[in-house]
């Protein structure tokens, strides 16, 4: 076999290596009833924080620990119980992306990611108008170029 060939199949095997490393690396995302069932195992769920449940948290007793009932699209809810300090602006949040493993009846989280509100929320037609504008004023400005 030539050298070329060799450090050809050299390449190819060291890209299918690093292909295969980052597919363990790949998340989906869980619904509590899913998470339940993989207990123990790391998971990424999508709820909503539950407002009607109480959350507890004081930053003076115990800055590193939060507690609060998740609510996922399907309607299950589970304790969420976090061991850092309190997102800030997380009661506004529109979504929350909690990772972590079930464990017993709660959910032990190492992470959350909050998903803003969007700001087009209250207006769906903001978003349609905002482009026209932008439409109109890019179309004005080009017809007012003198031509020579």
């Amino acid at each position: 076999m030539k050298k070329t060939h060799i450090v050809v199949l050299v390449f190819i095997a060291a890209a299918i290596t690093v292909l295969i490393s980052y597919t363990g690396d790949l998340t989906t995302y869980e619904t509590i009833a899913s998470a339940k069932e993989k207990e123990g195992k790391f998971v990424n769920l999508i709820a909503k924080l539950d407002k009607s449940e109480p959350m507890e948290y004081d930053a003076i007793k115990n800055a590193n620990y939060l507690s609060f009932t998740a609510v996922d699209t399907l309607g299950n809810k589970v304790k969420v119980i976090y061991h850092n300090t309190k997102p800030t602006d997380m009661e506004k949040s529109e979504r929350l992306v909690l990772k972590g493993r079930m464990q017993n009846n709660h959910f032990e989280c190492k992470d959350i990611l909050l998903k803003c509100p969007s700001k087009y929320k209250d207006d769906p037609n903001a978003a349609g108008k905002k482009a026209q504008d932008a439409a109109a004023t890019e179309y004005i400005s080009a017809d007012s170029i003198k031509k020579p």
